[in-house]
């Protein structure tokens, strides 16, 4: 049961989180999780106020004698990601997390767990609540919708938040300071074409099943499968080579997480079924040998549809849609020049809808070079015109530029080399964090983004390890007591 997670340390840290996991929260829908954290901080007496985005900002002042540090801004977001397996019966909107402990971890049953970003939220909510914790004056801001287009922390007001320093409690490797991040920008595209009536044959379901996916940002240089071009590459050599028709193609269904599963309607002539079943056999067998160092286990497979659909796609639609599906940039675009090992600009080809004469698809580009995240968009929109569909780039959000004279960042390396016998790796990350945005509207504010390990966020498998968050906690608990002086 989920209430084992009550007898972890720190126990008022996992007290909230535990609770947070009874709260539906997919993006966009948070609005009972806005109401709690706001009810929360309200029964403690605090100035508690919501803005019009559903935004949540608390203030604590200072314990005795911290009166004449920098002020501390906790920022975490209250959405999560709505993920869960096919065969998981789950309304996020709905239902709580099944959460429970599981060895060394905290992980849910077929869902995502929402560690990104409860276990941030959770931490700040015990700063609020604690009486024995030394910190100076302490806002905690609680942003909505961080997961499809950070719109919360894009409505923030200047004027609203006074502190001088923000750490931002949205990172994912416990030891890692991360000092700057991505910009992005949502592409969309979209097309009618034209069907006709499905010719005899015998309809058949394509299933692509068993990716990791993951988080498209950080999971994005693992070289993991795309559900949606994997399938796209079976159907464009179904329909060329033996005459198949397609009817239908869906995957992914969030534009920030890699897609784990891709589902395709089919006809296929009678007299070819026999080898449109060694084809997906022998295609199977090849893509789970290539991505056999990154996939645990590739599921493609081939049976009977429930019913005959009565449509498909013309050949000339269904050549063209493949085609830009399969041709549409995707993973790893450059490696950055300046960071070893950083990815500098990529793309995720995250959801692909064809069926009933309309097409869709949706992506998330990112880069920390803004004129390479420009030049991708065209890149993408030119693939997708060959095929006449149209494109549309929105909800572009800017990067966060590192700042190597970071006061902040020198005390947390210095108290992490102090508590720990090591020193933290500084980096910044492939992935978008509302640093960026929040920085822009406080140019003043020395940023530093820090969590616990969070292992796959995004997908399923989503777990946090319990050691990590109580030694991250005592950093913060460090990083609070030890905040530079005011100037």
């Amino acid at each position: 049961m989920g209430k084992d997670i009550l007898s972890l340390r720190p126990a008022r840290l996992w007290q909230h989180f535990y609770e947070l996991t009874q709260i539906p929260r997919p993006s966009k829908k948070e609005r009972k999780a806005v109401d709690f954290v706001a009810g929360f901080g309200r029964q403690l007496g605090l100035y508690t106020e919501v803005d019009a985005a559903g935004n949540v900002l608390i203030r604590k002042p200072a314990s005795a004698g911290m009166s004449g540090r920098k002020g501390i801004v906790l920022q975490a977001h209250l959405d999560m990601v709505p993920q869960k397996n096919s065969d998981t019966a789950h309304d996020f909107e709905r239902d709580p997390i099944d959460a429970y402990v599981s060895g060394a971890y905290v992980r849910a049953r077929g869902t995502t767990l929402g560690a990104d970003n409860g276990v941030g939220v959770a931490a700040a909510m015990a700063v609020l609540e604690a009486a024995d914790v030394e910190h100076p004056d302490v806002e905690a801001l609680f942003t909505v919708d961080e997961e499809t287009g950070m719109s919360g922390a894009l409505a923030v007001k200047p004027g609203w938040v006074e502190g001088d320093i923000l750490l931002n409690l949205d990172s994912e490797e416990e030891g890692e300071l991360c000092v700057g991040c991505a910009g992005g920008l949502d592409g969309s595209f979209s097309a009618a074409y034209e069907e006709q009536s499905a010719a005899a044959g015998a309809a058949f379901r394509l299933s692509v099943t068993g990716l990791k996916g993951g988080h498209s940002g950080v999971d994005i240089a693992l070289g993991r499968a795309n559900a949606n071009k994997v399938a796209a590459r079976i159907l464009k050599r179904l329909t060329e080579r033996h005459g198949a028709q397609l009817a239908s193609l869906e995957g992914g269904n969030l534009r920030n997480a890699i897609p784990r599963e891709a589902f395709a309607v089919v006809v296929v002539p009678d007299g070819a079924v026999d080898a449109v079943r060694q084809e997906v056999a022998a295609l199977a067998g090849v893509i789970a040998a290539e991505y056999a160092a990154v996939e645990g286990e590739v599921k493609i497979s081939l049976e009977p549809a429930p019913a005959a659909p009565q449509k498909v796609a013309n050949a000339a639609s269904q050549r063209a849609l493949l085609s830009a599906i399969l041709a549409c940039p995707n993973g790893v675009v450059r490696m950055s020049d300046a960071i070893p090992g950083l990815v500098e600009t990529s793309t995720n080809l995250a959801i692909v809808r064809v069926g009933e004469g309309r097409m869709s698809a949706s992506s998330l580009l990112r880069s920390s070079v803004d004129s390479a995240k420009e030049h991708l968009a065209e890149c993408m929109e030119s693939a997708f015109s060959l095929a006449g569909v149209q494109s549309c780039f929105t909800g572009g959000y800017p990067g966060w530029k590192p700042n190597p004279d970071s006061a902040i960042l020198k005390v947390m390396c210095a108290l992490y080399e102090k508590l720990f016998g090591s020193r933290p790796h500084v980096r910044a990350i492939h992935a978008g964090l509302e640093c960026g945005l929040l920085g822009g509207v406080y140019p003043q504010l020395d940023m530093i983004s820090f969590g616990p390990t969070i292992l796959n966020p995004h997908s399923p498998d989503e777990r946090v390890e319990i050691a990590a968050v109580e030694k991250w906690w005592n950093f913060l608990l460090a990083t609070l007591k030890n905040a530079p002086a005011a100037a």
